[in-house]
């Protein structure tokens, strides 16, 4: 089963809904801010793949940040002020199986679904 995790009003994770749709793709989705962060695996996420790939630092949400938070983050940061903004979260991540990826493109989704692109 694939979870694609992010936010409704999120463009990017528009596309990649629109994507798993129009491709007859089965998904659950996890809305931030809707289901809550309590069943998201995010320490799983910034342990494998560390907080410079996790977190969107391009996010109007970084650029809030005070150049101590972002001189000073770590996975333990990062964490910590992901639970509180969720919107500091690259968008969508999506996961299959033992597989995860953070960003939407069309080839990624391909192979993460076995589906021609």
């Amino acid at each position: 089963m694939i979870t694609l995790y992010g936010i409704k009003n999120c463009d990017t994770v528009k596309k990649a809904r629109k994507w798993l749709e129009n491709n007859g793709v089965d998904y659950q989705f996890h809305d931030f801010r809707e289901d809550g962060m309590g069943d998201v695996p995010l320490k799983v996420w910034l342990d494998a793949f560390g907080w410079q790939e996790v977190l969107n630092r391009r996010s109007t949400s970084w650029r809030a940040l005070s150049d101590t938070q972002k001189d000073a983050m770590d996975n333990n940061s990062a964490l910590t002020l992901a639970l509180e903004t969720p919107t500091l979260i690259k968008r969508p991540v999506t996961t299959a199986g033992n597989i995860t990826r953070f960003g939407f493109k069309e080839k990624e989704f391909a192979e993460l679904t076995d589906q021609p692109n």
